[in-house]
């Protein structure tokens, strides 16, 4: 706290904006109503002397808990939820001391009922904010319609669903990371080459929000420009290599045109695989995300390119940004794009993807 503000007390704010006390507290409190002409006075003075309320002093005062649920999917070591978990406890850790504690609720990112179960979970228990990845857009609008009624903030990290009443969104722009995918893909391909999509096949084949933007994505850069080449798409299950050889060699063997493929999630190291043990490197590939496997595959070459969006930082500023709301009402910016970074086998080893 700067000499400016270390002594302003509320009275002091109160008399500068010619305001009660009562209207300060208010506001700063973020409890009850107040005019907008006497928002406007006490914000003008809050901006003059640079006020910054004492978290710690407030949630102690308010000797209050706050429990803040964060529904991620389960992840194995190495995969890309790992990363975000990572900021979530970190967050959670530095919000320890304002008496904030953030479980982790698991579900499988395979099966929309599972994550149907956990909403069920999060609702009928005393969560004061929720930190959602939005996987099942269909179900996380119905979760998100039921915290409304609660009054329960929620954030939300992974892909947006901007016509909910999120507090905020952390993550990247889904729709332009697939534009920029198919701009990368179709710049390396002979005129006229085919393209391969794999998809990861779901419980009740429902591809997540963020597939569904960056394929929306894609496609509408390949009409854009006139691809003049044919797509073709098949569906892959992420532990069954002899399964997707079967369903790889009967696609390539038919369409010998494809030159290129893309797979939305981030294990396009399933497709990797293939093309690695069936020497088929000449194909471009493109995929997200740095995972371990991925990564692999980008430094030895079979896959192209990958697109990263940094999870770990959406974990982090999605749990501090429910953080700051419950303590003491400050809202974070709605949308919050993370950069989309393209890496290739050449500067994989000066990335750093752990950004906290």
């Amino acid at each position: 706290m700067t000499d400016k503000t270390k002594n302003v007390r509320i009275s002091d704010i109160a008399r500068m904006a010619g305001v009660s006390v009562g209207t300060v507290d208010r506001i700063l409190h973020n409890r009850g109503k107040v005019s907008k002409t006497a928002q406007e006075k006490v914000n003008r003075v809050l901006q003059e002397v640079e006020y910054r309320p004492n978290l710690m002093a407030r949630s102690l005062a308010l000797k209050k808990q706050f429990n803040i649920a964060a529904l991620i999917p389960a992840f194995r070591p190495g995969e890309y939820w790992e990363k975000a978990a990572e900021g979530i406890d970190k967050a959670a850790g530095e919000l320890n001391d304002y008496n904030i504690v953030v479980q982790k609720i698991f579900f499988d990112q395979y099966d929309q009922t599972s994550f149907e179960h956990v909403c069920e979970t999060v609702l009928s228990d005393e969560f004061n904010g929720v930190l959602i990845g939005t996987l099942f857009s269909d179900s996380v609008t119905e979760l998100s319609a039921r915290l409304d009624e609660k009054q329960i903030p929620y954030v939300y990290i992974d892909s947006n669903i901007p016509e909910n009443n999120q507090l905020a969104y952390f993550g990247t722009n889904s729709y332009d990371g697939g534009y920029i995918a198919a701009k990368l893909l179709t710049g390396k391909i002979a005129q006229g080459s085919d393209i391969l999509i794999g998809k990861i096949i779901r419980e009740r084949n429902n591809s997540s929000t963020q597939v569904k933007n960056r394929e929306k994505g894609f496609m509408e850069y390949l009409h854009k420009t006139g691809f003049s080449g044919h797509v073709f798409s098949c569906e892959l299950h992420i532990d069954e290599p002899e399964y997707n050889e079967k369903i790889l060699n009967r696609i390539f063997k038919a369409n010998p045109g494809i030159k290129g493929a893309v797979v939305f999630n981030s294990v396009c190291c399933v497709l990797a695989d293939y093309l690695e043990n069936n020497g088929k490197r000449e194909i471009k590939l493109v995929g997200y995300d740095l995972i371990e496997r991925n990564i692999r595959h980008l430094s030895e070459g079979t896959i192209t390119w990958l697109i990263a969006q940094r999870p770990e930082i959406q974990g982090y500023n999605g749990i501090k940004a429910l953080g700051n709301f419950l303590t003491y009402g400050k809202k974070a910016p709605r949308i919050n794009f993370m950069p989309i970074d393209i890496l290739i086998k050449e500067n994989i080893g000066y990335y750093q993807n752990n950004n906290l």
